[in-house]
């Protein structure tokens, strides 16, 4: 009688609770300002959280359960090893696409971390997060109208197709055109995106946070504390638009000698909001579309030459870096002028400014010294600048080889093209085993450099990936103009510093070494490509 009647206590507590509680949220939804967003966000986080955990327990449970009891290094381990690697990146990639959002920017980070994820990982991310983004209805981006601008998108502009042209983590781009007859480009915030992009944060950050208790050396909590600070950024367009044009003054004033071979695309101030942007619609190639870039008269050489020129300005001199510079965000266009062969030069569109990080003066100079050191194969100036950004005494050899995909031997070898990756199927497994061997140590390097470095390292990694696209491969050019632009970024950096005549005198000697220098690997690159043209 006791057990029943103090089971039915609790049941009758049970049903008070549930309906006190949901008593309770109820008058919470219903007293918010908009109380179909918050019912819906109010069941969405949750199911979200809960996809989350369980696929990391299903993936942790995978590696742990198929993985058991096979000798390590056996060919029997490396074959299931694969085989657990493509299941759980296809759940992962499965719970990116029904989550969205932030999930959709996690997938394409991953994609892009050739040193440290298997590359099942890598090439599952790779394939699918860049053009199978989540698309918004037409009513949902109406309701981003209504409540940006009072108005629905047929009112706003003269012609607007509701079918986007591009959809990305964060939004989706829909052509237009204005009641003056320009064509434009209108990018539209996904629908509460804003309101759910904290909650998403800290359920991924519960995941990361679980997975590293399990797995000490799986830390990525770094990688939370940089989306808790440029997440918000990203979401306001209105900053977005500032970069855009912050980007291209900076090339106006610091890099005028290229300036008129890099472009971004004219902001309408007055048909934009934190949620709306409005800006020219930009024709073009996106940069890893060989075939077309060769129809348009432009050789995928310039433009790899190109990209490299345009973001070693940004990171040695500028210290305003586009952080995203991934494939769909770069287009291609002739530029109106032609080479001494006679091909088009290239002119290079940067999309999507909303992810910017700044460098602070000894930064800058640092990075730019230790990429001058790596070009030139220096290993006193590797540790030296490698310390100074973080990596300390014990580390600084790895954050070589993640910087350039290089062993340490090859690294500080003296031959014209030791920092080139041909690209081959050998090279990628060397890259992985590397990966694999050091996963702990680099898991420590990411967690000791600054966040503005690992953005850095975020870059470099969406430029190689472009440049592969490119050129199969990297580049001895891509190299040189990289050890060419952080040389003169290292020299004005010291130039501008009050010296001694002995100082001035010691910088000057520096600038003709390291121009002499620069000489003697051009003509090592041009005796290359002769023996290369003469070998065809």
């Amino acid at each position: 009688m006791a057990a029943r009647s103090l089971w039915r206590t609790r049941a009758r507590l049970l049903v008070v609770g549930s309906a006190v509680c949901g008593g309770s949220g109820s008058a919470f939804i219903a007293s918010s300002e908009d109380p179909s967003r918050t019912l819906k966000l109010c069941t969405n986080i949750p199911v979200r959280l809960f996809r989350n955990t369980v696929t990391a327990a299903s993936i942790a449970f995978d590696y742990e359960y198929s993985l058991s009891g096979l000798a390590e290094g056996s060919s029997e381990r490396a074959k299931v090893k694969h085989e657990v690697h493509l299941r759980s990146a296809q759940k992962l990639q499965e719970l990116c696409f029904k989550n969205g959002g932030i999930y959709i920017k996690l997938g394409q980070h991953i994609g892009q971390l050739d040193y440290l994820v298997p590359e099942e990982y890598v090439h599952t991310m790779r394939e699918s997060m860049l053009n199978k983004c989540p698309v918004s209805s037409y009513e949902q981006v109406c309701e981003v109208f209504k409540k940006e601008v009072g108005e629905t998108p047929d009112k706003v502009f003269a012609e607007f197709d509701p079918v986007p042209i591009a959809s990305a983590s964060l939004a989706q781009v829909h052509v237009a055109r204005t009641h003056s007859g320009e064509k434009v480009a209108v990018k539209v915030q996904h629908s509460h995106l804003t309101d759910s992009a904290a909650a998403d944060t800290a359920a991924v950050g519960v995941i990361v946070n679980t997975l590293h208790r399990i797995f000490p050396s799986f830390d990525y909590r770094w990688l939370l504390d940089e989306m808790s600070e440029s997440l918000p950024k990203e979401l306001d367009f209105m900053v977005e638009a500032k970069n855009n044009e912050k980007c291209l003054d900076n090339f106006r004033k610091i890099s005028p000698h290229i300036a008129e071979y890099v472009y971004a695309p004219t902001i309408y101030w007055n048909l934009s909001s934190s949620k709306l942007l409005t800006m020219e619609f930009m024709d073009g190639a996106q940069v890893n579309d060989v075939a077309k870039i060769k129809k348009l008269g432009i050789q995928p050489y310039e433009v790899s030459k190109l990209v490299s020129q345009t973001f070693s300005e940004m990171m040695f001199k500028h210290g305003f870096v586009h952080c995203d510079p991934h494939a769909a965000n770069l287009i291609v266009r002739p530029s109106g002028k032609r080479n001494i062969y006679g091909k088009q030069k290239p002119q290079l569109v940067l999309l999507d400014h909303g992810l910017y990080k700044e460098l602070d003066f000894n930064t800058r100079f640092n990075y730019a010294s230790l990429w001058k050191a790596l070009v030139f194969s220096d290993a006193n100036a590797i540790k030296k600048h490698s310390e100074k950004l973080g990596a300390g005494d014990d580390l600084y050899a790895l954050f070589a080889g993640i910087l350039t995909l290089r062993p340490w031997k090859q690294v500080i070898d003296t031959s014209v093209d030791h920092l080139v990756i041909q690209g081959t199927k050998e090279d990628r497994s060397e890259l992985q085993m590397y990966a694999s061997q050091y996963f702990p140590q680099i898991s420590e390097l990411l967690r000791r450099l600054p966040r503005v470095i690992l953005l850095m390292l975020k870059t470099n990694d969406c430029l190689r990936s472009v440049n592969n696209e490119l050129l199969q491969g990297s580049s001895l050019e891509s190299f040189l103009i990289i050890g060419k632009v952080s040389s003169e970024a290292v020299l004005e950096a010291k130039w501008s510093e009050k010296k001694s005549l002995m100082k001035w005198l010691n910088v000057w000697l520096e600038g003709l070494s390291v121009e002499a220098r620069l000489w003697v690997m051009q003509f090592a690159l041009w005796v290359l490509q002769v023996r290369k043209a003469l070998t065809l």
